[in-house]
This record gives C-alpha cells, sequence and structure tokens, in this order.
C-alpha cells in the first residue's frame, strides 16, 4: 500500500503516528509524510525565518529515521486557511502523486486552529485532487480514499476507534520525534515539558486501553465515499 501522512507542524506526526508509519514502513508499504506548516513561531529566541529552516531540515530527518518519503508545503504558522485555494491545489499535488490507499491527518477539533484548518484543508484537497480539470503538475488521482484521524496532543477529548501496536517501533517513533531538537530543548527550558517522556507515556496509555505496552489510536473519517470493509491500519 501507499500510505499518505499529511501534519501540521514538523513534529505532529512524530507525536501522534510515527510508531503506526514505522510499522508500514518495516511492513513492506510505501510512507510519505508531508507538513503543511513550517513551524516558524514555535520559538521564543529563535527568529521565524531562521526556525522555519532548521524545523524542515529536522523534519527531513524524523522522515528518514522512519522510512518515509518527505514532502515540506511551507505556509507559515497561524496563516493556515482551509479555503486557500493554492494551498489545498499543492495539498492535492502530493496526494497525486503519492497515490496512497489512505491518509492520516488531525482530527477535526483539536487544540489549535492550525491543526484544524489543515483536517479541513486535506479533507477537501483530498477530494480535489480527484477532479481532472482542477490541473496541478500530476493528473488528477481518481480514487478519493479513507481518512484516519490521529490522536490530539495528550490525548485530550479524542476517544479512538481504532488502536495500531506500536510495541516494536515505540523506540524507533521516540527516536524520531528526537530529531525536532530545537522543540524537544525549548520545551523543556521554557515549559520544563520533558516532551520525549510525554509521548512515550501517551503512547503507554493508549496500550493500557488495548491491551499491549504501547499503542497509537485513530478514528476513521465517516464520510461518503471513503469507507471501506479493507482493515487498513496494521
Amino acid at each position: 500500500m501507499n500510505v499518505l501522512a499529511i501534519g501540521c507542524h514538523p513534529d505532529d506526526l512524530e507525536i501522534a503516528c510515527a510508531g503506526t508509519l514505522a510499522k508500514y514502513v518495516k511492513g513492506g508499504h510505501k510512507v510519505f509524510v508531508c507538513h503543511v506548516a513550517n513551524g516558524n513561531m514555535g520559538h521564543v529566541i529563535i527568529k521565524p525565518d531562521e526556525l522555519a529552516v532548521i524545523r524542515e531540515k529536522e523534519a527531513a530527518r524524523a522522515a528518514e529515521v522512519i522510512g518515509a518519503e518527505y514532502f515540506n508545503i511551507g505556509v507559515g504558522d497561524f496563516d493556515l486557511n482551509s479555503h486557500n485555494e493554492d494551498t489545498f491545489m499543492k495539498i492535492a499535488e502530493v496526494i497525486r502523486y503519492a497515490k496512497p490507499d489512505l491518509i492520516i491527518t488531525h482530527n477535526p477539533e483539536d487544540y489549535m486552529q492550525d491543526h484544524m484548518e489543515v483536517s479541513k484543508l486535506v479533507f477537501n484537497a483530498s477530494f480535489v485532487s480527484s477532479i481532472p480539470h482542477k490541473k496541478t503538475e500530476h493528473d488528477s488521482y481518481e480514487n478519493i480514499v479513507p481518512i484516519f484521524y490521529m490522536d490530539t496532543v495528550a490525548g485530550v477529548n479524542f476517544l479512538p476507534t481504532e488502536y495500531v501496536d506500536i510495541n516494536d517501533t515505540i523506540e524507533l517513533k521516540l527516536e524520531a520525534l528526537k530529531c525536532h531538537e530545537s522543540q524537544i530543548k525549548w520545551m523543556y527550558d521554557h515549559d520544563g515539558i520533558d516532551f520525549v517522556d510525554f509521548v512515550r507515556t501517551v503512547s503507554k496509555f493508549r496500550g493500557l486501553q488495548c491491551g499491549v505496552p504501547f499503542a497509537e489510536g485513530f478514528r476513521q473519517c465517516l464520510a461518503w465515499p471513503r469507507l471501506t470493509t479493507k482493515r487498513l491500519l496494521p
């Protein structure tokens, strides 16, 4: 299968679904990862233009750790708008390139606007990617594929309907997360949060819910024609 994960900021996929993505790769599937925002506002000392460059390099390294092909749309933080045609056509082009069997993205209700806007953008772009007269570099992709929403930060207000056992990829997930050094260090210095331990704890909590040491939780987008009888999560 081809699997496409689209997150907002450069570390969002590592936080919520990197264990699952690594499991796909280990199973011989092709994984593509894309972040829409450039993360340029994610620091109080490093200036936005400099930080955007740093965070792109960190994201590329993280994708390499799990064996995924990497894309960056590059919209500035807080500039995301689900009605922006240029942005959703760029996402549609990534979808047409990847030709995914499923897409993983943010839950429509999350803790900040950028995440929620990306959820809407992905929903819209995955439909638009099937329309031949909406032109991008690659031809239209006829499939309107299932979307799976990944966990929120700390799992707040998110009850999974499906779980993936990531016991065999938890350390790879955390290794990929550690690539985001600018964020890990900033959160520890500025907020006193050990974010690697934070993410491990959430994975352990989701594992507790489904009877394994570590897990990631998902909910399927219940919209026609995205439903299927196939088990698409690993």
